[in-house]
């Protein structure tokens, strides 16, 4: 089993949203808060000494502006780029800008560089904690080679105690419940499962994650979140590492199913848990986007969105060109604007915008109970 679990296609990568009115950055507009892994990752790994996810060189950031490599899994802007601007299956690039902004939010692990006052300046915007391979559990993923959700929860906590000595206790209350907070993980940990050939059911492996998801959710609650824009698991056995696992296992082309089925369970279950907190948590206010829905549909129909290879990386190298791992010596396609997979894992930068144009308008049969523009308004 491939060890590299950080997909998340939107599938879901994140579309660019456009004709938003730009929110000014002062302390009355609501920050954006990206937590995750490596579909919404935009460079924490560099800064994590013994990480082996990394993407901070060519080919990745091939369509990036001026062709530079930013640590997005993406050969561009991802999913996280795309909310609050314009431009997950990253997604939450795209997402940002959506919302207003150039791109998403730096990486907390490079404001952790900055002079006081600039450190200062972009908390008031918001922090992107995502990391590539990161998982809900904390035995995801290699020991130091990723930061798992539980520290990127408590990374938060500092920024919350920042913006507190920066504004005080009710305006930093204020501004949080105003801010929005999106989370995609959870591939991670189910390429996990397999890959240390555990034993336990799938209903009880996926009702610890859910229970574990839920211990973050209600803490970042505690921490003043109010407005959560969640990504579920997409198929994570149609990438194309999960199709060669398939061929080897079974000797036959198409999806692994058994790991799509784990995502299937995992959304019904993530739905659950937050229609539950909802109707628990005063002010709670979330938007689920059904990452399994967005990419299984393209995956089925990719002409319509004018695909025309969606089981192929196009960066790799072997079969499916997800037999080795896209870099500098990595077969490289000609037009990515026509494939659905970057990298054995990862979306290309259209399938990342595609994603997050559904997330931030998309139908109930998407993203429920509301999507993410409605997500942000009434703030």
């Amino acid at each position: 089993m491939m060890a590299k679990a950080h997909v998340s296609l939107f599938l879901c990568a994140c579309v660019v949203l456009l004709n938003v009115v730009s929110h000014s950055a002062d302390e009355a507009s609501p920050a954006i808060f990206i937590l995750g892994d490596s579909t919404a990752d935009v460079g924490t790994n560099q800064y994590l000494p013994h990480a082996i996810f990394r993407a901070d060189f060519l080919p990745y950031g091939i369509d990036f502006p001026k062709s530079r490599p930013t640590g997005r899994f993406s050969n561009g802007f991802n999913s996280a780029d795309f909310k609050k601007n314009i431009h997950f299956f990253a997604i939450f690039c795209f997402t940002t800008k959506f919302f207003g902004l150039k791109r998403s939010p730096p990486s907390y692990m490079f404001l952790l560089t900055l002079n006081p006052r600039h450190f200062r300046k972009h908390l008031l915007k918001g922090a992107n904690f995502a990391s590539a391979g990161a998982g809900v559990l904390d035995i995801t993923g290699p020991t130091g080679s990723a930061v798992p959700l539980s520290q990127q929860v408590s990374q938060f906590s500092e920024v919350r105690s920042n913006l507190t000595l920066q504004m005080g206790t009710a305006a930093a209350d204020s501004k949080l419940s105003k801010s929005i907070f999106f989370i995609s993980v959870g591939s991670n940990d189910i390429f996990g499962y397999f890959k240390t050939n555990n034993t336990m059911s799938k209903d009880n492996f996926i009702a610890i994650v859910i229970s574990t998801y839920s211990d973050h959710i209600m803490k970042l609650y505690k921490l003043g979140a109010r407005k959560f824009g969640i990504i579920s698991v997409p198929p994570v056995g149609c990438c194309p590492s999960q199709r060669l696992v398939q061929k080897l296992l079974y000797g036959t082309d198409g999806c692994f199913e058994m790991q799509n089925d784990f995502a299937l369970t995992f959304h019904s279950a993530l739905e659950e848990l937050l229609n539950h907190l909802s109707s628990e948590l005063p002010g709670f206010k979330y938007s689920l986007g059904n990452g399994y829905r967005m990419s299984i549909d393209v995956i089925n129909n990719p002409h319509a969105s004018g695909f025309e290879n969606v089981d192929a990386a196009c960066c790799g190298d072997g079969p499916l060109n997800a037999q080795a791992q896209c870099n500098s010596t990595a077969m490289v396609c000609s037009d990515r604007r026509k494939f659905l997979f970057w990298d054995m894992f990862h979306p290309t930068k259209k399938a990342a915008f595609l994603a997050a144009q559904t997330l931030y308008n998309g139908p109930p049969y998407y993203v429920s109970p509301i999507n993410f523009s409605q997500l942000s308004k009434d703030y």
